[in-house]
This record gives structure tokens, C-alpha cells and sequence, in this order.
């Protein structure tokens, strides 16, 4: 069963984070959902932040482990809300199982196939020998070395943690993803379809959605909505979370 954080009471609200991130990157907003009369579900998706580690990865499953997590707490008529990997396993959940979701919002990432781009951030993290028991500030500067953007490293480091004593370790399965990085990019099937109300939200300042990526969202989501969040790139919901609260408000209700 996946890890989650539950917060409020209310309608079901279940929040998917995306690749190398957990749970918590959702946390203010996630408080701010369950402010206003949502029971919000903060999901940590298989081998990342405190979810089971396994040798398998892939949409299909992540999709069937968000399934058996709504079933396991009950849940039904859900918001659902997924960014990036987690927009993607959202997008196939909610047309395998369009009963389960009522509205769905997807932030920053279209169903479209995407290249491979995250080598960069894999030769970093890898770079990383924590059999020399490195100190916090001390794997910040390895990673450093690969990864220039401040705020992309902060984000990653957020994974890090104490093992046991004097030992850090990364949370995410980093194993995992170097062997199955490929899974990250896969399109959603060709044929699946979901006409509920569907909200697209992508960064001003990222290239994830483009214009012309508008047709390909509209055949697979006739019912949905794309909206820009303003001065906010990838990671919209941490670079602008009050646009980005605002508008999903907006949409559900």
C-alpha cells in the first residue's frame, strides 16, 4: 500500500507528485485544500519518498497502486490532481477508471511522448558515494556539479534523510531508475479517453505544453480546460502556489 499524508475532511482529494519527488513537496497546498472542506490524500508514489522500493515501474502500475489505494480508504467521486509523472499516471488512471474520478486537474505534462531529459539530474545523483558517509552539504556539492539550478537541487535534496546514524540515503530508488528512466517518457495509449472535466495547467516560462500540443490533449480529454500559471516554469505549484491554488479552486467548483 502507498504511503500518503491525510489531511481534513470532506470530499476526497488525492494529489500525485511527480518524478524523484514525494508526499511532501505537496504539503501547503495540501493544507490549504483541507482548509476549505477537502479531505486531501498526499501520495507517495512506488519507489519514491516512503512507499515500498520495487524492482518494477511503470504507468500501469503506478495507476493500479493509486486504484487499490482509493479502494483501500473507500474512496469514490475523487478530484484528482497529478504533476508531471504524476499528471501522467493520473491521465491513465482517470480513463481506466472513470467512475473513481469526478474532475481531473493536470499540471504541467501532456499525454504526448516526451524524450528522455533527465540525464543530466541521474548523473548527479549517482555521482553521489554515500559509502564515504558524506554530510548533507557535502552531496549538495557533488550534485551541484551537475545540476546548476539552485531550486531544481533544493527539490531533490528534499529526499535526502538520515539512514542511521551518521548515513544518508536518498529516499527514491535510484536503482530502479536508472535501469526503467524510459518509462518516464511513455505516451498515454492511443485510444484512451476521459469526458469529464478535465483542467490543463501549464507554466508560462516551461515547455512541457506547447500550443500545438492542444489537439492531442482535446482528442483524449474533450471536456478539458488549459490554462497558464504566469511567471511559473516546470514546477508551477511551488513557483507560483497562489495562481496555481486559484485556479484549481476556480475549476472544481
Amino acid at each position: 500500500m502507498l504511503n500518503s499524508r491525510i489531511e481534513g475532511n470532506g470530499k476526497p482529494f488525492v494529489i500525485l507528485h511527480g518524478f524523484l519527488g514525494m508526499s511532501d513537496n505537496w504539503k501547503t497546498l495540501g493544507s490549504q485544500y483541507a482548509e476549505v472542506g477537502f479531505q486531501v490524500h498526499m501520495l507517495d508514489m512506488r519507489n519514491h519518498g516512503k512507499s515500498f522500493h520495487s524492482e518494477d515501474f511503470s504507468y500501469e502500475l503506478m495507476a493500479n497502486d493509486v486504484k487499490e489505494y482509493c479502494d483501500f480508504h473507500k474512496l469514490e467521486n475523487i478530484i484528482l490532481l497529478g504533476h508531471s509523472m504524476g499528471g501522467k499516471t493520473a491521465m491513465l488512471l482517470a480513463t481506466l477508471y472513470p467512475d473513481l474520478v469526478e474532475k481531473l486537474i493536470i499540471a504541467d505534462i501532456g499525454p504526448k511522448f516526451y524524450p528522455q531529459h533527465h540525464q543530466p539530474i541521474l548523473e548527479g545523483l549517482n555521482a553521489v558515494d554515500f559509502s564515504k558517509q558524506p554530510s548533507r552539504s557535502e552531496v549538495e556539492e557533488t550534485v551541484s556539479k551537475y545540476i546548476t539550478d539552485f531550486g531544481t537541487r533544493q527539490f531533490l535534496l528534499k529526499s535526502l534523510y538520515w539512514k542511521e546514524k551518521e548515513q544518508l540515503a536518498f529516499r527514491f530508488n535510484l536503482d530502479v531508475f536508472n535501469k526503467k528512466i524510459e518509462e518516464i517518457g511513455k505516451a498515454l495509449p492511443s485510444s484512451n479517453k476521459f469526458e469529464k472535466p478535465t483542467l490543463f495547467l501549464r507554466g508560462s516560462k516551461s515547455n512541457y505544453i506547447l500550443d500545438e500540443d492542444f489537439e492531442t490533449i482535446h482528442f483524449h480529454f474533450p471536456n478539458a480546460k488549459i490554462e497558464a500559471v504566469s511567471n511559473a516554469g516546470h514546477w508551477l505549484h511551488a513557483e507560483n502556489p497562489s495562481e496555481f491554488y486559484i485556479k484549481t479552486m476556480n475549476f472544481i467548483k
